[in-house]
């Protein structure tokens, strides 16, 4: 009984943690050999409901390279944000982000494929 438990929890656990690190849902626009142009919407939902608040516009090359643009307008001032990355076994990343005013900030990172 107490692996079954044990068992259970573990599923959970890794629901939760794939459920976490979901991307946002890319609706492709335009695919070719070069690659997808796609739109991501920032979608919240209620009970009864969804919210559109922005969306972030994108190109991805089938090596993983991609740049995209968004808004996001779910706080007081609408925020808007630019972003780019290398394809590849080792993946270089940076972007920004602002709302004109006091929000602002730059991120940077690398991912590693193995």
């Amino acid at each position: 009984m107490n692996r079954v438990i044990l068992a259970f929890l573990g599923v959970a656990a890794c629901t939760a943690a794939i459920v976490a690190n979901a991307e946002p849902v890319k609706v492709p626009i335009n695919s070719d050999d070069k690659g997808t142009a796609y739109i991501a919407p920032n979608v919240n939902s209620t009970e009864t409901s969804a919210r559109t608040n922005g969306a972030t516009v994108g190109v991805q090359r089938p090596d993983g390279s991609a740049l995209e643009a968004g808004t996001d307008t779910s706080g007081k001032r609408p925020t808007y944000s630019v972003g780019a990355k290398t394809g590849g076994d080792v993946s270089f990343s940076g972007g920004a982000h602002s709302d004109g005013k006091a929000n602002t900030g730059v991120k940077a990172g690398v991912t590693i494929k193995y």
